[in-house]
């Protein structure tokens, strides 16, 4: 009897050698990586190491040796102009419209798709209710804290309903505890929404609560890990120290 071919599942990105080069200084080497359909790719490093370089080389905001492929958008049911975005780039500021209420902000995408109003309307209200922004849905931008532009700005993103979010460090510079809620939101939320990821940050905590498969960028050199018990072992990521440091805090606080 014949044995079933297997199922692969094929990824949604794909980069081969990606490189870039400033001047005499190599800011990218040779850098391959891909990102599987309901993934959360975390790539960590520290400041300065080209984290954001290598996300707009795979949003294609910037030019570079190598290729970087995406898969092709189902259009299945889709007019063209209803066709939700395939990748999204999300910053550490949150770029809100000034002008629009959170409201609106959040509805942005589907309207400039022309959905349909009442369509519009409950998406908006979905989100508003899971982000917790349903009280200042009125409100503009300059009238939010910091951790309200955030959710209203990853908000936005969800209704974008891009295949792939690239995120650059969006929560940094934000008080813990509003930290960790964003980070869990993200963490919940992309998979309800059918949203890839891959997520640069220096924040080790950060990294072991949004990801699921991870990525260290050094001296321009991508090297991935599948799982957060593989990173976590390994000692050029830096896990073992975290946990040792905090361990003697407990016993030094004791």
């Amino acid at each position: 009897m014949t044995e079933p071919a297997p199922v692969i599942n094929c990824p949604i990105l794909s980069a081969d050698s990606i490189s870039v080069r400033l001047g005499n200084r190599s800011i990218l080497s040779e850098v391959s990586l891909s990102l599987a359909a309901g993934e959360i790719l975390v790539i960590m490093g520290a400041s300065g190491c080209g984290k954001t370089t290598l996300l707009r080389c795979l949003a294609g905001e910037l030019a570079h040796s190598g290729t970087v492929h995406i898969s092709p958008p189902d259009t299945t049911g889709h007019t063209r102009s209803l066709q939700p975005a395939r990748t999204l780039l999300m910053q550490q500021q949150p770029l809100l419209f000034e002008h629009l209420t959170v409201f609106d902000n959040i509805a942005f995408s589907p309207r400039m798709r022309s959905v349909a109003t009442p369509e519009i309307t409950a998406r908006t209200k979905h989100v508003l209710e899971i982000l917790e922004l349903q009280d200042v849905s009125s409100q503009y931008p300059q009238e939010l804290s910091g951790g309200q532009k955030q959710r209203c700005a990853f908000g936005r993103a969800l209704l974008a309903e891009p295949a792939i979010l690239f995120m650059d460090e969006p929560f940094s510079g934000l008080d813990n505890d509003v930290r960790l809620r964003l980070q869990q939101f993200f963490r919940e939320l992309c998979p309800k929404f059918g949203i890839s990821s891959i997520f640069v940050t220096h924040d080790l905590r950060e990294a072991l609560v949004v990801g699921n498969r991870f990525g260290l960028l050094h001296d321009g050199r991508l090297q991935l890990w599948p799982d957060a018990t593989s990173f976590a072992s390994a000692p050029e990521t830096g896990v073992r120290r975290e946990i040792e440091f905090w361990r003697n805090m407990e016993n030094f606080a004791g």
